[in-house]
């Protein structure tokens, strides 16, 4: 299989896109666009991005053709030896897991755009690229030179994004055997020793935990952003990372520890999701949902040990740790959808609404309430073999007994390989937290005891939030705490407040709101159809949303 990716007019943002095979005799042949990319578990539906398709023989005859699906075709190619088929690319989302095409790069994941033959997956596919000759590339794929490229098999095409740019800054690690490339594509002013230092240090610490890493070469493909942006796609070899504004990025009080951050994350996928895999997802079906209720082990063990990474490599103290903990409080506490919808069956229904808000109060996170599962059974895994395992052991057994044996992990081995290191039956635990809604508050108190400590809730620190009952944001009522007064009196999401107690609000919501807090409030309200209407909510002195805060006993 081979792809031939060039363009005329980068302005225009279409990526014109040639994709070769040999028809070995067949009469049909059907070409398959991803419908989904791994890494976000919905569909993404990228054939919306094909304004031409064309079919043509290896003499540029046109092949009659026709579409079966959304995003499969189908090519009658009886007299042909080869097929060509010949398509363009609507390249203008700019993001960690998407394709971008202007003056100053090339910016491709290949799961976005190139399509394969679905019953041919396993052959070798070659990558041609036509760039400017001043662009380098910066890439996980294997370089034949010339800007020619070529991997084993699609899947593993489709797990390599690049750049191509003539703007490109390169920075390297190395630790044990590995090479750690840092590419970093927009406008900065990067700190070198700085990020070396730290990246070695969480690199070293996350390999210490499973004693090897799975590639001689990784690459961190930055896109810095001259506006605000947190974003970052795992790979079997890298990641894109996207993250802004510019002037942030290196800003100790600004976005650096994001940077950390998200780099530690998506670092930890090169074990855990790239090779640590759930079973539905062993191997990927590119065509459509690939269901799984294991997001808890994939995203929420990433998720703790990215900051756990960090801190155990010194990279984080106290205050930075604490921050993302209190963040996790938060974000769980703060959600009353945790009690409506499992952390599994929300992982499930990713695909559904796993990255909207959503109806309200409807569903946890895999992200937060996953990370909060692995805390707790790492402190239960410590306390029941008196510090001789931890969840560590449990991660470190996937990915040698079930990675290194090319076996997908089930729910029945994620709690069996869970039960063993604590050697205790889990099935309450599992019943309750992960299979159940129930309230998690006091089994996460004991394990914060186990390692020395507290957190406290306190009002949020916006009066309507903690006292009324709601969040506002953009001008909207985005959320409602189930039985607040806010829900009780007629307030309702996506109204739009005009007027506290007849004062008109400006960007002074949360200060009328105190102001007035020893009588009754009236907003002057228009609902999501636009009609007015007038809410009378009676202030109360019960908290409703609230601020957690990590400190040591």
């Amino acid at each position: 299989m081979k792809y031939q990716l060039s363009f005329q007019n980068p302005s225009r943002h279409y990526l014109d896109i040639e994709l070769i095979a040999k028809t070995e005799g067949e009469k049909t042949l059907q070409f398959q666009l991803p419908a989904w990319r791994p890494g976000r578990y919905e569909l993404g539906n990228f054939a919306k991005n094909i304004q031409q398709w064309k079919a043509f023989d290896e003499n540029g005859q046109v092949l009659n053709s026709k579409k079966l699906t959304k995003d499969l075709w189908e090519v009658n190619c009886e007299k042909a030896d080869s097929v060509h088929i010949k398509y363009n690319y609507y390249s203008i989302d700019l993001n960690a897991g998407s394709t971008y095409l202007d003056e100053f790069q090339l910016y491709v994941n290949p799961v976005n755009c190139l399509m394969y033959i679905p019953n041919r997956q396993e052959e070798k596919c070659s990558i041609v690229l036509e760039l400017p000759e001043d662009y380098k590339v910066a890439t996980g794929l294997n370089s034949l030179g010339n800007n020619v490229f070529e991997t084993a098999n699609f899947d593993e095409l489709a797990d390599c994004p690049f750049i191509a740019s003539n703007s490109l800054k390169k920075i390297t690690y190395q630790v044990a055997n590995t090479t750690f490339y840092m590419w970093f594509q927009g406008e900065c002013k990067l700190d070198e020793a700085k990020l070396v230092r730290d990246f070695t240090a969480f690199t070293k610490a996350q390999m210490d935990l499973f004693g090897d890493f799975p590639t001689k070469e990784y690459h961190f493909l930055f896109q810095i952003l001259p506006h605000q942006a947190y974003h970052g796609v795992e790979h079997s070899n890298s990641t894109v990372i996207a993250l802004g504004p510019s002037y942030s990025i290196m800003d100790e009080k600004g976005r650096y520890e994001d940077l950390l951050g998200v780099s530690s994350h998506e670092l930890f996928h090169t074990w855990n999701v790239k090779r640590i895999r759930p079973i539905e997802m062993q191997p990927y079906e590119f065509s459509k949902e690939n269901y799984s209720r294991l997001g808890y082990l994939c995203e929420g063990a990433t998720t703790w040990y990215g900051d756990e990474m960090l801190m155990r490599s010194k990279v984080f103290g106290d205050e930075a740790y604490f921050k993302t903990l209190n963040q996790l409080l938060d974000r769980h506490f703060n959600n009353p959808g945790v009690e409506n919808l499992s952390v599994a069956e929300s992982s499930f229904d990713t695909w559904l609404d796993g990255y909207v808000p959503g109806v309200p109060n409807r569903k946890s996170s895999i992200y937060v309430e996953g990370a909060l599962i692995t805390f707790m059974l790492d402190s239960i895994i410590k306390r029941n073999s008196n510090q001789k395992y931890s969840f560590d052991d449990v991660m470190l057994c996937f990915y040698e007994e079930y990675y290194k044996k090319n076996k997908g992990v089930s729910e029945a081995d994620y709690k069996q390989v869970v039960e063993r290191f604590a050697n205790d039956n889990l099935d309450d635990f599992f019943a309750k937290y992960i299979n159940g809604a129930e309230n998690i508050e006091e089994q996460l108190k004991l394990s914060f005891q186990d390692i020395g400590l507290n957190y406290e809730r306190n009002p949020a620190d916006l009066f309507h939030e903690a006292y009324l009952g709601f969040k506002y944001i953009e001008d909207k009522v985005f959320s409602i705490y189930p039985d607040s007064t806010s829900e009780l009196n007629g307030l309702s999401v996506g109204d739009t407040i005009h007027t506290v107690n007849g004062y008109k609000v400006n960007d002074d919501l949360a200060a009328w709101c105190k102001y007035f807090k020893d009588v009754d409030i009236y907003f002057g309200v228009t609902d999501s159809h636009g009609i007015a209407k007038v809410v009378c909510v009676e202030v109360t002195d019960e908290v409703y949303y609230a601020s957690y805060r990590v400190s040591r006993v």
